[in-house]
């Protein structure tokens, strides 16, 4: 079955956020996202609010429910009890739990599930109380033994942090030997029962290989290359060409 598309609007926010104006809409953008065929919308609300505010999230909850009740919105962020006072009050189907310091940039690595299992023990049954789906950030290293460890902690799946291969665009003989270790990473996730989803840096022009190699992936969650590629070709036609690469029919 092909991958879902979850379009980040994260890099949307970031935009709207230079001034102290409506646009670009969140709002607006993820309705033509969600119009054009994108199976969901994924929010990054970071304490500092630099990207997603706060108060976008209701926003987005009543765009789903309202117009499109078949999407799903999935919220990342580092479980503190801000951040699950966040997912509560919205109950997004879906929350991928990141191991992010609040300075950093952007997610730049998975969690050690070794030196985290009690934690996320104890925060993934907090979601799955209040009815969300969890998955957590795993890094595609190739550790069997560790994403074995995520199945015990209760996640429904892992997603496979993909930075590094999309940072190979110029480096094809790297991002192979990535890639594989990816495989193997979701190989192993599958074979214990996860789902996998995957997400950074992924772009039209490497997810068909992605996809090939790891053709389980149930979502992709997208939205630096999208944003950047619906500068040039437009919210809609960006969304059918990732929808495409993800191996959709449009």
């Amino acid at each position: 079955m092909p991958a879902k598309l979850s379009v980040n609007v994260n890099a949307i926010a970031m935009l709207r956020n230079r001034r102290d104006l409506p646009w670009p809409s969140i709002e607006g953008l993820g309705r033509i996202a969600l119009d054009a065929g994108a199976s969901g919308l994924t929010v990054h609300p970071r304490p500092d609010q630099r990207h997603v505010r706060f108060s976008d999230l209701p926003v987005i909850r009543a765009l789903i429910d309202d117009e499109f009740p078949d999407a799903e919105f999935n919220i990342e962020g580092y479980p503190t009890d801000e951040f699950f006072d966040l997912c509560a009050g919205v109950e997004p189907e879906q929350v991928t739990l990141v191991p992010d310091d609040p300075s950093q940039a952007t997610s730049d690595h998975g969690w050690d599930f070794r030196k985290h299992r009690d934690f996320l023990s104890r925060v993934t049954e907090k979601y799955k109380k209040i009815g969300c789906r969890v998955s957590l950030f795993a890094d595609g290293d190739g550790d069997a033994e560790a994403v074995a460890i995520a199945k015990e902690i209760g996640a429904d799946r892992i997603e496979l942090y993909t930075g590094p291969y999309g940072g190979c665009f110029d480096a094809p003989e790297r991002a192979a030997v990535i890639l594989e270790a990816l495989g193997k990473t979701a190989d192993a996730a599958t074979a214990n029962g996860l789902a996998v989803n995957a997400g950074h840096d992924l772009t039209v022009a490497n997810l068909p290989a992605l996809l090939k190699r790891i053709p389980q992936i149930a979502e992709a969650s997208i939205g630096h290359g999208l944003t950047a590629d619906a500068l040039e070709y437009g919210m809609a036609e960006t969304v059918r060409r990732f929808r495409r690469a993800c191996g959709q029919k449009v």
